[in-house]
């Protein structure tokens, strides 16, 4: 058949089935209304063929699901725009990701815009929003779990303990003292003393391992004795911290002590499960020949997304929160042919890109520093601030001075684990929905942890140049 018949043939096709349409849609639209339609337009008191288009229009986006993206959109393009403002500014991109979810919330964006704030995030839409943080959470935690190399603890072991073990103890102490003078007043609804002081050491002490590691990538730090040692020690600070908040949690979330030893036993034998077993039959899990390709197959992916999904439903269940399931599920992964580096390239893309900047967004719907609308407020927040830089920052370059590194590099060492960044808001935010701290004392707080981890860079460029000044200082008195 010619190309001009064949032409021909598919245009009286599209016609004589255009008529068709038109006409069956024709003589339909002189059918009755069904009866179930007539009674749902008398009882909105419109018929359905009235409504106007603008109106259906705006019912449309009103939709759940187009209200998840338009949230998505703008929280995705404001964390894009402070992060690279951030950057050019010298700070890690985080700075200006935890920023930009500060700045979505009531503090700026409902402040400035409070119509347009309440159609973007309304309260009915909050809960979809929290899920998908938290599902951002449990990836990025599986993640931070791959990055520990246990290498570095065994090689610096005497160091990191001590830095470390120092750098929790002492914020800790600091932390449960405030929270002694605090509890009265800003203390959560639901929350006993001994949870309160707790949660506040733990707001002190904690340190941000993956903000720390990226910090001394971008600055040529990662071959360094004082790189390596901030490593290690950020390291052993990230898995104690981490092992104290999940008893935290156990003992406020039980209703009785019984309750939290049963708690604690079923985490302890979670964990020597998969220390043990699951770690253990991983490699034949996958296959040799799937951990040596270059570009993991749908199913190696699968098989890691169900593992952490399994292993924080596992711990959600238990009662010490899911994002330790998936962090324990990062640390077992087979670490052969660079298998892990692999696979963490991909998780952690997704998870930056797209689901942690909802956490920081919904992180910011609660923090109100229009709270703080006195002077006692703002000088409690200082003073949280300046406790939670003394402690840590002090313990650490006290610690490490002891341990042999001179003042300098010790002072350098204090700075890095004074970072608090993304791992003190997921520690907040569970301390929040326990209904443990108050909106104000949570205002405090994440403004601390935006402090303290926005200090790290200038407080390096400080000690380093002042290091310079007396190695040049040295050389002069010597000529």
């Amino acid at each position: 058949m010619s190309v001009a018949k064949q032409a021909s043939l598919y245009l009286i096709t599209l016609l004589v089935a255009g008529v068709s349409i038109f006409i069956v849609l024709r003589f339909g639209s002189l059918l009755p209304m069904p009866q179930a339609t007539v009674i749902d337009a008398a009882a909105h008191g419109v018929a359905v063929s009235e409504q106007p288009a603008l109106a259906m229009l705006q019912e449309n986006l009103e939709s759940p699901l187009a209200h998840l993206f338009i949230q998505i959109l703008i929280i995705i393009a404001a964390s894009r725009v402070m992060a690279r403002a951030s950057v050019r500014l010298g700070f890690p991109e985080v700075i200006g990701e935890m920023a930009a979810g500060i700045l979505l919330g009531p503090s700026l964006f409902g402040l400035l815009a409070p119509e347009a704030f309440s159609f973007v995030f309304p309260a009915n839409s909050l809960g979809t929003l929290k899920l998908l943080s938290q599902v951002g959470i449990c990836f990025f935690m599986f993640a931070v779990g791959m990055e520990l190399n246990v290498r570095h603890l065994r090689n610096r072991a005497r160091t990191a303990v001590a830095v470390s073990h120092s750098s929790i103890l002492v914020p800790f102490l600091f932390g449960v003292v405030l929270a002694y003078v605090l509890f009265k007043d800003l203390a959560g609804p639901q929350a006993t003393f001994n949870a309160f002081a707790l949660f506040m050491g733990i707001s002190m002490s904690i340190t941000a391992f993956p903000v720390l590691a990226r910090i001394i990538q971008e600055r040529g730090m990662t071959g360094t004795v004082l790189g390596s040692t901030a490593i290690t020690c950020a390291a052993v600070d990230d898995v104690t911290a981490w092992s104290i908040l999940a008893f935290v949690i156990c003992v406020a979330r039980s209703s009785t002590m019984d309750a939290a030893l049963l708690t604690l036993l079923l985490a302890l034998l979670f964990v020597v499960c998969m220390t043990f077993a699951v770690r253990r039959t991983l490699p034949a899990l996958f296959g040799s020949e799937a951990l040596r390709r270059e570009e993991p197959s749908n199913g190696t992916l699968a098989i890691v997304i169900l593992l952490i999904i399994a292993a924080a439903m596992t711990t959600e269940a238990i009662g010490i929160h899911a994002l330790f399931g998936a962090f324990l599920a990062g640390t077992i992964m087979p670490d052969m042919a660079g298998f892990r580096e692999k696979i963490n390239s991909r998780v952690q893309k997704f998870s930056s890109a797209l689901l942690l900047p909802l956490f920081f967004a919904f992180t910011g719907l609660r923090t109100q520093i229009g709270l703080l609308d006195d002077i006692e407020g703002w000088l409690l927040c200082l003073l949280i601030i300046a406790v939670a830089t003394l402690g840590k920052l002090g313990a650490s370059a006290v610690a490490a001075r002891i341990t042999g590194m001179n003042w300098r590099e010790s002072l350098q060492l204090g700075a890095l684990m004074n970072t608090r960044g993304l791992m003190e808001l997921i520690a907040l935010n569970i301390g929040y929905d326990l209904k443990i701290l108050s909106p104000r004392i949570f205002t405090m707080l994440v403004i601390m942890a935006l402090v303290t981890t926005l200090l790290t860079g200038p407080l390096l460029a400080l000690f380093a140049r002042r290091r310079r000044v007396e190695s040049e200082g040295q050389e002069a008195s010597h000529a």
